[in-house]
């Protein structure tokens, strides 16, 4: 064996022995309580529908972009998605991205420069701590939605500042207090970037999000939409003003070196926020089963073990990777795909299960995974739920 594959062996060892070695697995439980499909729209036979005659009427023989999009992979129809997404968030421009991930990183790696400051919530996704590492700017965490220790760190900050915020937490679920940050940027003359991935299609006129339904959009840097979760589909966009987007497009490299979507996923895009469009009913619909849920919890005297919110992600603390993952693996082999969010993910002591909601769940599920999980408080060896107050 070579010596940089027992390195490599070395390492994953030591996360096997911590209990938290990734492996890809198929799911053999039927009921979903932890994908993103929160609308159903994935998984929705009229959108699917509908995408595949659209795409159909493009009569366009290309099955992939063919480059990036400063070389041969633009399109009339990249063009024209791009400006009917500006209008739907209230924005000067919007600019594709592949995926999330790639925005975020394409966005915080770009924009702030050498001497400037990044600010972000200490639970910020991957993708955007990867963005400000690969920057030249400062960087520093505050605590989660602190905003005490962010003005802290505001009054310290030097050069141009960046704070940096989600509208819904995926690991908790919890909301950012958009309006409170928004007054300490203007404070501070900072600048907000705010990922809208978990609340994209869920609030707002048509599913344009938190910042849009609150009206405060246009106080607003920077603004990531992603449209594998709610909407069902693939990629994601920047939001804001010409002039960023043009930066965007001169700067950013995982924009500039990327072979651009293939039409197949702008249809899917475009068709699935027209979808929803069509079906304002949905977020509501969701937003019952939510209801429902945290009801469930109550009945079965859980509530107190859940962190509280009204986002379709509900968080259960366990606390260790072993308690958490043989929680997880009762609840699978009752029929229900819950997963289990492990360190180092999120903080050792901190494991949880996440439990994701669907306008496809029965009430029938949702009573059925609630009293499971009570029993399980009773039954499952080691294990002790983790009150938390946040």
């Amino acid at each position: 064996m070579k010596s940089i594959e027992r390195k490599l062996l070395s390492q994953l060892d030591d996360r096997r022995r911590a209990g938290n070695l990734r492996r890809l697995s198929l799911s053999e439980a039927p009921t979903d309580f932890c994908s993103n499909d929160y609308l159903g729209l994935a998984r929705n036979p009229a959108l699917h529908a509908q995408i595949g005659e659209a795409y159909g009427r493009l009569n366009h023989p290309a099955n992939g972009a063919t480059g990036s999009r400063l070389i041969s992979g633009n399109s009339a129809l990249a063009v024209a998605l791009e400006d009917e997404l500006a209008g739907l968030f209230r924005a000067e421009a919007t600019l594709l991205f592949n995926a999330g991930y790639a925005a975020n990183t394409a966005l915080l790696s770009a924009i702030p420069q050498k001497g400037d400051t990044i600010l972000y919530d200490e639970y910020s996704h991957a993708s955007l701590k990867e963005g400000a590492r690969l920057s030249f700017a400062n960087r520093f965490s505050f605590r989660h939605n602190d905003l005490d220790d962010l003005e802290r760190r505001l009054q310290r900050a030097t050069g141009e500042t960046f704070v940096v915020a989600e509208s819904v937490y995926s690991m908790d679920g919890d909301f950012a207090p958009l309006r409170e940050l928004l007054d300490l940027c203007d404070r501070y003359g900072a600048h907000l970037v705010w990922d809208e991935a978990h609340s994209t299609g869920l609030w707002g006129t048509a599913g344009n999000g938190i910042a849009c339904g609150e009206g405060l959009h246009d106080r607003i840097f920077a603004r990531i939409y992603t449209f594998g979760k709610a909407m069902g589909v693939h990629g994601a966009c920047v939001a804001g003003s010409r002039v960023l987007v043009t930066y965007l497009v001169n700067f950013a490299r995982p924009f500039i070196y990327t072979t651009a979507l293939p039409l197949h996923s702008l249809v899917s895009v475009r068709e699935a926020f027209r979808f929803l469009a069509a079906h304002p009913e949905l977020p509501a619909v969701l937003h019952a089963r939510i209801a429902r849920f945290r009801q469930a919890a109550g009945e079965h005297d859980l509530l107190s073990h859940l962190i509280p919110g009204r986002s379709p992600i509900q968080a259960l603390r366990v606390g260790g990777n072993e308690p958490t993952k043989g929680l997880a693996a009762r609840l699978q082999e009752a029929g229900y795909d819950v997963r289990p969010i492990l360190s180092p993910t999120v903080r050792a002591g901190e494991e949880r299960l996440r439990i994701c909601l669907h306008t496809y769940n029965t009430d029938e599920e949702i009573t059925g995974v609630a009293g499971l999980l009570a029993a399980a408080r009773q039954r499952q060896p080691g294990y002790s739920i983790t009150s938390t107050s946040i």
